[in-house]
């Protein structure tokens, strides 16, 4: 009975997320864009294990601080960029999406405009929805985060970084937006360089912020859908608008 009632649990979770995933399909396929559905990982670098200073800044709402580049010694090295593990790989920057990929197992979609539709917002923070996008030539990642910057109030940070340099990050512009029951919320700006902690874009806030309640807005039976686009125009002053 153990058996038959985790192999039921296993097939109810399949058919919801292909339901999630017809769903979204069907509201945004008449704007030609690529629908991926994310599910969400819980941060191992947030993980009980960690040592107690990192735990004790945590509670209270403080982002741990980001120390990629202190394990740096070969200028030529970067460190792991995937924001959800402190792993100790270093290398190459063109090798960077091959270690995500393989190493990490995160996706990469292809094309000008996609939708990430992140599942499960209702989980407790801290946990993440991680992905890779490849337009325009260059790589992307595209983290959301769920993490609470002050105690009991948990908040959704959404950024887009390129996998290069900042120099190479300056040459575009993406664009994340909601839309819903005739509201949209819209978010503009220069991509950061994965070369800068995630950690620190999105405890500076430069990122698209959504509290519980604008988050609950937009999203669909726990589900969060933005859109993705990426251009080569610069955008000198980032604004989110409504």
């Amino acid at each position: 009975m153990l058996f038959f009632t985790q192999c039921f649990g296993a097939v109810l979770d399949l058919i919801h997320l292909r339901f999630q995933h017809y769903k979204a399909k069907r509201v945004f396929s008449a704007a030609g864009q690529l629908v991926c559905v994310v599910n969400p990982t819980h941060s191992l670098k947030y993980a009980p294990t960690l040592c107690a200073a990192v735990q004790t800044s945590t509670e209270q709402g403080i982002l741990p601080p980001c120390h990629h580049h202190d394990a740096v010694h070969d200028p030529q090295l970067v460190p792991c960029m995937c924001p959800l593990f402190s792993c100790p790989w270093e290398g190459h920057l063109e090798v960077v999406v091959s270690h995500l990929r393989q190493t990490h197992h995160i996706n990469i979609l292809q094309g000008a405009e996609i939708v990430f539709l992140a599942t499960d917002m209702h989980l407790p923070a801290p946990t993440d929805w991680i992905i890779m996008h490849s337009c325009l030539g260059h790589q992307f990642l595209l983290v959301l985060r769920k993490q609470e910057k002050y105690e009991g109030h948990p908040q959704f940070f959404a950024t887009m970084m390129l996998i290069g340099t900042p120099t190479q990050a300056d040459n575009f512009t993406y664009r994340l937006e909601l839309n819903r029951n005739q509201r949209r919320l819209k978010w503009e700006a220069t991509p950061r360089s994965v070369l800068e902690c995630v950690d620190s874009v999105i405890s500076d806030g430069d990122c698209l912020v959504l509290n519980t309640s604008l988050a609950q807005l937009f999203s669909d039976n726990g589900s969060l859908a933005i859109g993705i686009a990426i251009t080569t125009s610069k955008v000198h002053n980032p604004e989110a608008e409504m």
